[in-house]
């Protein structure tokens, strides 16, 4: 849909892992639709997150953390990010005030100083980090090359109110490219998914998590219209793996199960009744054909 006047237009926002990429996307769209942890990592695919205001629309890519594949699935992780760079109005580059502009986020840097879309750096965790962290990030950018920064904080909401109004300087006129209701193109059935990946990366030991993956067998809505069946398997890469996501007497999967449902009642707008299968696949994440079902797909 095309109104005279009305602008949109689409952001990349890359960076290194754990960061606060999806707490920014969360935040800008206004709810959540990309899970968050201190886990690195935690996003394994482009989600893309909907803004609509009355005169413009942004669509913003949040990408998975830009670092060293260490298989098909970083691989993947690692394409998606960057493709997700390309031909937008700008990218929004995220480095932690925090932690630190390090060697891995000087690495991104120099790969977006081959990008033609122009970069806004967002140094993140302005709420929690020293005057003087702040000032070592925005020396760091500065020698790099990068002159248009902005501190914010994803997390509070600092700055963000900003943000939107400097994007908006980079909106051309363009058509409405999803309904206003519309936050995400992501099924629900890949949300589910996520947040039920989410609560196993919050849950457990930090040697499991980047092995699991999460896959959606079957959702159905009882004929009352008032309890939605989930079904939904959780792959690990070993046997010793799978008892701890079990945990004694199955407790584990039980509140993994129970935190998991609360996220998914709030999606869906029903109650649900969430079933949780556990399933071993050694190295699933160099395995194209597991890759491609659990929607990992590089076409």
């Amino acid at each position: 849909m095309t109104r005279d006047g009305y602008k949109s237009g689409f952001f990349s926002i890359v960076g290194c892992p754990n960061v606060g990429k999806s707490t920014l996307l969360n935040r800008l769209v206004g709810q959540k639709i990309a899970i968050v942890t201190d886990r690195a990592q935690t996003t394994r695919n482009r989600i893309t997150g909907v803004l609509t205001r009355k005169s413009y629309q942004m669509i913003f890519l949040d990408t998975p953390g830009m670092t060293k594949p260490k298989n098909k699935l970083g691989t993947y992780m690692q394409k998606v990010a960057e493709e997700a760079s390309q031909d937008v109005e700008a990218i929004l580059f995220v480095v932690d005030a925090k932690n630190g502009v390090r060697e891995r986020d000087a690495d991104v840097m120099r790969l977006l100083k081959t990008q033609r879309s122009p970069v806004i750096v967002l140094i993140n965790k302005c709420d929690v980090a020293s005057a003087a962290q702040m000032d070592e990030a925005r020396k760091t950018i500065a020698e790099a090359g990068f002159e248009n920064v902005m501190a914010i904080s994803a997390e509070t909401g600092e700055n963000v109110d900003k943000l939107e109004t400097l994007l908006t300087g980079y909106l051309t006129e363009g058509p409405q490219y999803f309904p206003e209701d519309m936050v995400t193109d992501q099924p629900e059935r890949v949300i589910c998914a996520e947040m039920i990946r989410e609560k196993t990366l919050q849950l457990l030991l930090e040697e499991i998590p980047h092995g699991i993956g999460v896959g959606i067998d079957r959702m159905t809505l009882r004929p009352d219209g008032e309890l939605m069946d989930v079904w939904a398997t959780v792959y690990c890469e070993r046997e010793s793996h799978k008892g701890i996501i079990i945990g004694r007497g199955g407790k584990m999967l039980k509140r993994i199960g129970t935190e998991a449902r609360k996220d998914i009642e709030w999606l869906l707008g029903v109650r649900v009744n969430l079933q949780l299968w556990i399933k071993v696949k050694e190295d699933w994440r160099n395995r194209q054909q597991m890759l491609n079902e659990l929607g990992y797909r590089d076409d």
